[in-house]
């Protein structure tokens, strides 16, 4: 299938690209919309972001090394302990995931753009100043400290004076809006502007993993984003949603969080399963064994991953019945990705496996997600959360699914689409160098913290007398922490030198069956020159089956009436992905950039007085009035398209 250029004039790619690209020059950087443009931004910034809290970890690492180390104070530590876990889970986990959807989705399903480019670009920026404003308030030693989970009353303007707290929940309110936008851009993307042919059983499965995110995230962050809504109006208004003197509830905090945040171990859990199905079927040259039961698979661990929360909260003064509800529940999610990991199996064990990095990550996910489960079933008890609670043993448990779960299949991803982005290949030799340091520093780090965990080191501490007998086990994870840093240079030596003097990928090196390869590395401004029709679930594969079993490509295998002059995409229908109609969609346009800008110093500003709610509101308003304010070249071009359409 490759590019198809050869039977197209020169003219209509050259139409192409001029109608899709972004304006050039650095006016045209602030008002760019590609989805290609904004994917690699996101990508950027959430493993800057990522960089940055394994740095931040480094340093606690450090003054956990030793009995009684005094290279951090206390107050320094717990802005550490809070900057780490919050840059992790909120500006890394989710974005990156959502980020490499944004580039990768429109490409996998056939499609010219993503759904809402503006608003695309609009939730980027949102995204960047939420994560800016968090990081300028810690150098202004105004850094969050109550940990990232914020509980309650610590959390509160009692045992937290000061902005340090309002910063991170708004920091909450900014990347949750961003991750919700995110999550309705992908939904309309999957459900609209599939490629025809592809109805619901073609879909790619990591596809299907950002589709089950995308709804997870609609229901799951307003929750969060409520609650610390509700902080922010108890610090700075004196309200009492959590003060119980005042008929609030403390526990209220806990129950709204972790009804977000037991999901979102499964929003990054999820993607990275969607990776592992693209990875592991093109390195062991056949489809993913099972895909009906892999997609019901996704779907019910979305379901499952809502009724666990509570098992977060065993230690609280809950009701027991309510308890082994939630036991139950927490042990029956292990079944759906059991199904998972024996399709997997099953692809591999009948493949024909070309053992590259991306396949060496994939692998080594089996390990770490199954011993990261085999802990989380043990903490789904009752009894023995209760005393391994607040501990490092969950601590060990939660890096072992987390990274496990998300950060092995995502480096597998990384390596595996990087000659997509750029049109080269990373240094396999690099490549495999990094693994090993990664996987042996991983386990050195994290497998001690279980043995710390039930001695009873508890967690958010930074320091210990040398009588408790940790010191031995805390050097060798520290030690692991330094291995996990050398193989992070690697990576980034590697990411670096191939981008600069790789080796040429071609469009599909590793001769993959899904849409995202059928067009050129890196892909043109518009994404296919023509627009494709997919007849299978591997649709370069089915394609090549045809033409060696019957001489010819199947028919039709593009589609031909859709503009090239102005930026028209082609809707189809949710279910069976036919034609339904060919919409036109916006130009570039700084306004996102300058809604960000407006929204930001509403945000920034509600921290220091309520007034800026309202105040703030005017800016935002004349910014989204003017986004939506109708141009007369849109209303040209429309008349253009309208009466193009009527010829036809």
């Amino acid at each position: 299938m490759q590019k198809h250029n050869a039977h197209q004039p020169l003219d209509q790619a050259a139409q192409l690209e001029q109608t899709w690209r972004d304006p050039p020059g650095l006016p045209g950087w602030f008002a760019a919309i590609n989805h290609k443009s904004i994917g690699k931004r996101f990508i950027y910034t959430t493993f800057l972001f990522f960089f940055l809290g394994v740095a931040i970890a480094g340093v606690m690492r450090l003054q956990l090394a030793v009995p009684q180390n005094s290279l951090i104070g206390p107050d320094l530590y717990n802005q550490l302990f809070t900057m780490h876990g919050s840059t992790m889970m909120f500006l890394f986990a989710v974005p990156v995931m959502q980020a490499m959807a944004v580039y990768f989705v429109p490409l996998m399903i056939g499609a010219r753009s993503i759904a809402f480019p503006r608003l695309n670009a609009f939730a980027y920026w949102v995204y960047l100043f939420g994560g800016l404003m968090l990081y300028g308030a810690f150098l202004l030693n105004t850094g969050p400290d109550a940990g990232w989970f914020g509980y309650v009353p610590l959390a509160g303007a009692d045992y937290s004076p000061g902005k340090r707290v309002d910063f991170w929940a708004q920091m909450i309110t900014f990347t949750e809006l961003s991750a919700l936008l995110e999550a309705v851009i992908l939904i309309t993307t999957v459900f609209k502007l599939r490629a025809p042919g592809m109805s619901l059983n073609r879909i790619p499965l990591f596809v299907w993993s950002m589709l089950v995110t995308s709804f997870m995230v609609v229901f799951a962050m307003p929750a969060v984003m409520l609650g610390s809504t509700a902080l922010l109006l108890d610090r700075l208004v004196g309200t009492h949603f959590y003060n119980p003197a005042e008929g609030g509830d403390a526990l209220l905090w806990q129950h709204l969080f972790w009804f977000f945040g037991h999901p979102e171990v499964y929003l990054i859990f999820i993607p990275g399963l969607g990776f592992l199905s693209s990875i592991i079927a093109t390195f062991a040259r056949r489809p993913i064994y099972g895909y009906p039961a892999m997609v019901l698979s996704l779907i019910t661990t979305g379901f499952l991953s809502f009724g666990l929360w509570v098992h977060h909260m065993f230690a609280t003064n809950l009701p027991e019945l309510g308890k082994s509800f939630f036991t139950a529940a927490s042990m029956m999610i292990a079944i759906p990705s059991a199904v998972q990991i024996y399709c997997w199996i099953a692809t591999l064990w009948t493949g024909r496996l070309n053992l590259k990095t991306p396949l060496l990550f994939a692998l080594a996910f089996f390990f770490i997600l199954v011993l990261g489960g085999m802990t989380g079933l043990m903490l789904a008890s009752v009894p023995l959360d209760l005393q391994v609670h607040d501990t490092y043993f969950v601590v060990a448990h939660l890096h072992y699914v987390l990274l496990g779960g998300a950060i092995f299949p995502l480096f597998g991803a990384v390596y595996y689409w990087f000659p997509k982005l750029t049109g080269r290949l990373l240094d396999e030799r690099l490549g495999r160098l990094q693994f090993w340091l990664f996987f042996i520093g991983f386990n050195v780090t994290f497998f001690p913290m279980h043995q710390l965990g039930i001695q009873g080191m508890p967690r958010r501490i930074y320091a210990y007398a040398a009588e408790t007998g940790w010191g031995p086990l805390n050097f060798i994870a520290s030690c692991g922490t330094l291995l996990i840093v050398a193989s992070l240079a690697c990576f980034l030596a590697n990411i670096l030198r191939s981008r600069r003097s790789g080796m040429a990928a071609g469009d599909n090196p590793w001769g993959a069956g899904t849409l995202e390869w059928a067009t050129a590395s890196p892909p043109p401004a518009a994404n296919f020159i023509r627009l494709p029709v997919v007849h299978g679930q591997e649709p370069l594969w089915d394609m090549q089956r045809h033409l060696s079993e019957h001489g010819q490509i199947p028919s039709p295998s593009y589609v031909e009436g859709v503009a090239a002059n102005f930026r028209q995409v082609l809707a189809t229908t949710p279910l069976d992905a036919c034609p339904d109609s060919r919409p036109q969609f916006p130009e570039p346009s700084y306004w996102p950039f300058l809604c960000a800008l407006a929204t930001t110093g509403l945000f920034i500003g509600s921290i220091f007085t309520p007034w800026a709610v309202v105040w703030g509101s005017l800016p935002v308003a004349c910014a989204m009035i003017a986004w939506f304010w109708p141009r007369h070249v849109d209303r040209v071009t429309h008349a253009e398209q309208e009466y193009r359409s009527d010829g036809a």
